[in-house]
């Protein structure tokens, strides 16, 4: 029989995963082309000059090129009044040829983030972040028109990659608005048993050891240990933390909240940082915007 030491999680790649998404979706956009003569729009929005900002719009600018979605991009300056932003998201949301609407976060200082994200319509609100939209995730028996991407993208991995959520007891670690929180109520959904760990938590060790089914989400660079993980568990790693690395050019390489090495020893499957939930998040967010098009152009 083989020894711990041997056993070799299955890695679920979420770059290939990703890239089967996104030619499903590019087929859909042709489809919808060739039989309406319209394609899907997405307006991202981004206020400053933030390095890395403009790198996530950069990226899905390119990702909406390919699989045949226009990309809208408004750029306003760091100083923009919150008036003006909302304005700008209001012209957006009586644009018929835009069906989703995107505010790169975060935003400057002076802007409430929580008054601009509520004023996006819900029908365009393909971050899924819309109170409406969270408020009916939460809820038994109600559909949201649409999830928050980067959650989405963690059950899709699950469900792709074969692993059964139903009666599952998944451990969800952190309770951010944008993953831990709505994936938790993802999960509840989908009938798994979930236990939410913060930083208030007591022992999160044993909590996070009982688990068929890890989210980690919190922020801490290889905060997650294989002693940690039950055998055979299946781990999600959303984290992305830079840790200094000397021997690369960068000075840095990227790491997420588990500790992968250790975890390939123990775990059934697991996802590497990075392409593993990044690669992911895009492509929701493109699926997202086929499906908010496919709502109105379909009609």
């Amino acid at each position: 029989m083989a020894s711990q030491s041997d056993h070799k999680a299955a890695i679920i790649d979420g770059k290939a995963i990703a890239q089967t998404i996104r030619n499903e979706i590019a087929e859909e956009v042709r489809h919808l082309s060739q039989k309406y003569g319209k394609v899907p729009g997405l307006a991202v929005v981004i206020v400053g000059n933030r390095k890395d900002s403009q790198s996530y719009v950069s990226m899905k600018r390119k990702a909406c090129a390919e699989v045949g979605i226009i990309s809208l991009d408004i750029d306003l300056p760091e100083d923009v009044s919150q008036v003006d932003l909302i304005a700008k998201v209001h012209e957006l949301n009586a644009n018929p040829d835009v069906h989703g609407i995107l505010v790169q976060l975060p935003l400057p200082k002076h802007i409430n983030e929580e008054k601009v994200l509520s004023e996006i319509s819900i029908e365009k609100d393909v971050d899924g972040f819309h109170p409406l939209n969270i408020g009916k995730l939460a809820m038994k028996g109600r559909e949201p028109l649409f999830l928050p991407c980067t959650p989405k993208g963690c059950l899709e991995l699950l469900s792709r990659s074969g692993i059964s959520i139903k009666g599952k007891k998944a451990v969800v670690v952190g309770r951010s608005n944008i993953v831990g929180l709505p994936v938790s109520l993802l999960l509840l959904k989908a009938d798994a048993t979930v236990t939410v760990v913060h930083s208030h938590s007591h022992d999160p060790e044993s909590i996070i050891r009982e688990a068929d089914i890890i989210i980690a989400a919190a922020g801490q660079a290889m905060m997650i240990k294989g002693g940690w993980i039950k055998p055979g568990a299946a781990v999600i790693d959303v984290g992305t933390n830079a840790i200094d690395d000397s021997s690369r050019k960068s000075g840095y390489r990227l790491v997420g909240d588990v500790d992968f090495q250790e975890a390939c020893k123990v775990a059934g499957w697991v996802t590497p940082v990075p392409g593993g939930v990044g690669p992911m998040t895009v492509a929701m967010l493109l699926k997202n915007t086929l499906d908010g098009a496919k709502r109105v152009i379909a009609q």
